[in-house]
């Protein structure tokens, strides 16, 4: 779950490494209210900073606060794999973590920094 600017989602993801489904939902503020407290003890806070690349992409990066402070994150999202591979990152971009579980936010909320 995750409420930005006054607007709150549930997403939902399966799979994992390069290809995966993700889908957000937009929920009433309300709902949230009443399904919030059911994460207690498995949420994660961060920031999420949206900067722009080549070719229209854009480099999510998020920067973790409370028990992860000091970890920083980025994620691209291509149309294809074929996009993906032709991706040149920016040299301050880190190591690509994309087959890492350790980096998986639902990973990141139950056992903390890898």
């Amino acid at each position: 779950m995750r409420r930005r600017d006054g607007r709150s989602w549930l997403t939902v993801k399966s799979g994992s490494g390069r290809v995966r489904v993700e889908e957000e939902i937009e929920i009433e503020g309300d709902r949230f209210e009443r399904l919030w407290p059911l994460t207690e003890g498995l949420r994660i806070e961060k920031t999420r900073y949206e900067i722009e690349a080549d070719d229209g992409l854009v480099i999510e990066l998020d920067v973790y606060e409370g028990d992860l402070e000091g970890l920083v994150v980025a994620e691209v999202e291509f149309e294809s794999e074929e996009a993906a591979d032709a991706f040149a990152p920016p040299d301050w971009l880190g190591p690509d973590v994309t087959e890492d579980a350790r980096y998986k936010n639902q990973r990141l909320a139950r056992d903390g920094a890898p």
